[in-house]
């Protein structure tokens, strides 16, 4: 089979495609023969040596996959050969197959096409868990997205509209923006040519967002802290920026705030049950049409570089999604 392998630790150009051996599924493992894989901005930083797992060199990059099990691993009961999942692993996904632990699997609605469910899970998983488990998101509450145009901040856009909260979208262009507005933010804020923290006051009367969902993190962190209302919730969900920022811990006191982490991964494995329920509720939103995944281009594994580096220059809108086999 092919696969995407990182033998040396750097950027996406210096990944390459190789044939290799064909995984087998260890016991409890299914294997998947791989019909889309998600590009996510974790896989930027695990072939960059850091985030904060480190597979063994070299590894396929790729957390997130749409496939069909053509093998069952020893004591597998729940799946059988032919059934369509979407499997999450921490790595591993950019390739043919992939033999992942068959708990790890979520069967597909018969509504969604394998590259739509490639792009599903991590980040509505994500921004569901964010905002329901960790901010409690409230109907008529304001949320304030950054980085809305990305694949969490476009997910966390719909569901925030969906659980009745007013959505304030922040992202650095015209077209970014636009689409947002096309999935249901009712406010923008261009941050690359606005002051952030005085259209915030604007667009609240000055009162400030209940909510701040930041995958982004660097210089727009402490501005977005600021603008929280009297008890809001900053949800901490990721570092795109590439800087983690030092918050002033005295704010949290004067605004009688929170600061809420979310690692939606340690989540899913913590608390399975929880999860289960959260992606049987988003599948549900997805068949009743509430939900539409926005996947901006497609590439065969051969440009997996391509669609790592577009991701890291932070010019996806949405989600990318390699589709192993197709024509270059």
């Amino acid at each position: 089979m092919k696969a995407v392998l990182c033998k040396e630790y750097g950027p996406p150009d210096s990944l390459v495609v190789e044939d290799v051996a064909s995984p087998t599924p260890n016991r409890g493992e299914v294997l998947l023969a791989v019909r889309a894989a998600g590009v996510n901005f974790p896989d930027v930083l695990i072939i960059q040596n850091k985030y904060q797992f480190r597979p063994p060199l070299p590894f396929a990059p790729g957390g997130e996959v749409a496939g069909v099990v053509t093998a069952l691993g020893e004591g597998v009961t729940t799946l059988e050969i032919g059934d369509r999942v979407i499997g999450s692993t921490g790595w591993g996904g950019f390739a043919e197959e992939l033999a992942v632990d068959a708990s790890r699997t979520i069967a597909i609605p018969d509504e969604m096409d394998f590259v739509t469910a490639s792009a599903f899970l991590m980040t509505y998983g994500t921004s569901h868990h964010a905002l329901k488990d960790r901010a409690h998101l409230r109907e008529g509450e304001t949320l304030l997205v950054l980085g809305a145009a990305g694949g969490v901040g476009l997910a966390a856009v719909e569901l925030g509209k969906l659980m009745g909260a007013r959505v304030i979208a922040a992202a650095s262009t015209p077209e970014k923006l636009a689409v947002c507005r096309e999935h249901g933010a009712d406010e923008l804020i261009d941050y690359a040519r606005e002051d952030l923290k005085e259209r915030v006051k604007q667009l609240t009367s000055g009162n400030g967002v209940d909510v701040v969902y930041d995958p982004i993190g660097g210089a727009y962190a402490e501005t977005a802290l600021r603008g929280t209302a009297w008890d809001g919730r900053y949800l901490v969900v990721g570092f795109a920026a590439g800087d983690i920022p030092k918050i002033p811990l005295n704010l949290v006191l004067l605004k009688g705030c929170q600061i809420v982490g979310v690692f939606w991964g340690a989540f899913t494995v913590r608390e399975p049950e929880r999860h289960r329920a959260n992606i049987a509720e988003l599948m549900t939103w997805f068949r009743a049409g509430k939900l539409k995944p926005h996947v901006s281009a497609t590439f065969p594994l051969e440009r997996a570089a391509e669609a790592l580096n577009a991701m890291a220059e932070r010019r996806v809108m949405g989600k990318v999604v390699l589709v192993p086999g197709s024509a270059e």
